[in-house]
């Protein structure tokens, strides 16, 4: 997917969860929306550079929003916003060989307990398949790329919600997309939500199938790359 025109700054803080402080080329400070709720560990060093768009809806009381980081191997998307499209386009374009083949993808459809899923795949003759996108940032000290990077009740819930529809006989399809370029392979960030940890395993058990691609980031688009191996 294409990015909108982004303009660089050096990251000064982010806090509140939703708020970050960076610095203009030009020096002047300004505070983003930073639109992720996890603990953005291994991406939110101040003094590293960032970037971020410029909102065209003038009513919007931040009109920055934070998009990309710089970790110093690679750029990082950290808009939580961005993976769902990102995934769209590559099933559409028959990118992901698991999930070809079907002739309709509907996004955000209800499902389950007040759930919407990511993606809704469905073709006559073959079983729904609901794919849940999670956006995975977090490296840790030994090159894995890991989620989730916080407590995630709502991640929990989701491979529930999955595990019940491959229960009522639908397919489910976890998919975890690495949202930069460096580290490799992708594990459940166990020390972090040993329950989610626990639970992810048990869904793969239960028949939910589990995926992780990495994402090719430039300042100007975001698309999908290979097929990244489990770790667990």
């Amino acid at each position: 997917m294409n990015l909108p025109p982004l303009t660089p700054a050096t990251l000064i803080r982010r806090y509140k969860r939703f708020l970050a402080d960076c610095a203009l080329a030009s020096g002047e400070i300004i505070t983003v929306h930073c639109p992720n709720s996890g603990s953005m560990r291994s991406c939110a060093e101040p003094g590293q550079p960032i970037l971020i768009s410029l909102s065209g809806n003038p009513k919007r009381k931040l009109p920055w929003t934070w998009e990309l980081y710089w970790s110093g191997a690679s750029w990082v998307c950290i808009n939580t916003q961005r993976p769902n499209a990102v995934v769209a386009e590559a099933i559409a374009a028959g990118d992901i060989p698991a999930l070809q083949n079907y002739a309709q993808l509907r996004r955000e459809v209800p499902y389950g307990s007040h759930e919407r899923v990511d993606v809704l795949l469905s073709s006559e003759g073959r079983p729904p398949c609901y794919v849940e996108v999670k956006s995975c940032t977090l490296l840790e000290e030994d090159g894995v790329i890991r989620f989730p990077d916080a407590v995630s009740s709502r991640a929990l819930r989701h491979l529930g919600a999955l595990t019940e529809v491959v229960r009522g006989g639908g397919r489910a399809v976890m998919l975890f997309l690495i949202g930069r370029e460096d580290g490799r392979g992708f594990a459940p960030a166990d020390a972090i939500d040993p329950a989610y940890g626990k639970a992810l395993r048990r869904a793969r058990t239960d028949g939910v199938e589990i995926l992780a691609y990495r994402t090719r980031l430039s300042p100007d688009k975001i698309s999908l790359s290979v097929a990244e191996p489990l770790l667990f």
